[in-house]
């Protein structure tokens, strides 16, 4: 009955907003009574809430596994061949929860209305500590240990949303990308075919990035030698 109540909730919340939303109408999608639904969940920001905590795990099943194999490459190796491929493990699922699990569109316009701000920010708040965070930080970990930059430095974080950017298209405007591509459906060869072009463009530009900072790190150090020489010079 809970779980049959978040589906419910899920597709209004999607549908209208949490606003124009009642609870009245969830509990009848659901067929349940008023009383069963505040039994569970006390009041609609409860149910609210419940419904980001279901998506955040059913998300989290999939992401948890690729995100500890990334800790444990960070923590276990320098290797820039490992721990890029680890980043591109990270994209492999990024890339199938966006191409290939199937997803109502009031689902689809869940996620949409909480990004564009307009519902309570207790979705996001739930998204960000369970999901987004840990996934982002370990990324930006990767990316930043392959480039030696830091994870909070802009450049990072731009490199990072240049990555992800390749594929996000794909989840935020598909119609226009298969129209673009002359595509009406997208098989297990297309799929195949995305994943393989993106895992290319992200494999380069990660070991472009990694020449770039094992060239400039002599420069930084010629520099600093020169002005302590200059420095004692001046003394």
């Amino acid at each position: 009955t809970r779980l049959r109540i978040i589906e419910a909730a899920i597709d209004l919340f999607g549908e209208r907003g949490f606003v124009a939303a009642s609870t009245r109408e969830i509990a009848a999608r659901a067929g349940v009574n008023a009383p069963a639904l505040q039994y569970y969940f006390e009041n609609k920001e409860g149910v609210y809430r419940a419904c980001a905590e279901h998506l955040a795990s059913e998300v989290w099943v999939k992401f948890e596994p690729v995100v500890r194999s990334g800790l444990e490459t960070l923590d276990t190796t320098d290797d820039v061949a490992r721990l890029i491929e680890a980043f591109v493990a990270i994209q492999d699922v990024m890339i199938d929860k966006a191409m290939t699990t199937p997803s109502a569109p009031t689902l689809k316009l869940f996620f949409v209305r909480e990004q564009g701000g307009q519902e309570p920010p207790i979705a996001t708040e739930i998204f960000q500590q369970r999901v987004r965070g840990p996934l982002n930080r370990v990324a930006l970990a990767l990316v930043a240990k392959i480039c030696g930059t830091t994870s909070d430095d802009p450049r990072t974080i731009l490199r990072l949303l240049t990555l992800h950017g390749q594929f996000m298209s794909f989840h935020t405007a598909p119609r226009s990308v298969m129209t673009l591509l002359g595509w009406s459906t997208m098989d297990a060869a297309k799929i195949d075919l995305v994943k393989q072009t993106i895992f290319a463009n992200t494999r380069s530009l990660l070991q472009l990035w990694s020449v770039e900072r094992e060239t400039a790190a002599p420069v930084r150090q010629s520099r600093a030698t020169h002005g302590k020489e200059k420095a004692a010079a001046s003394r």
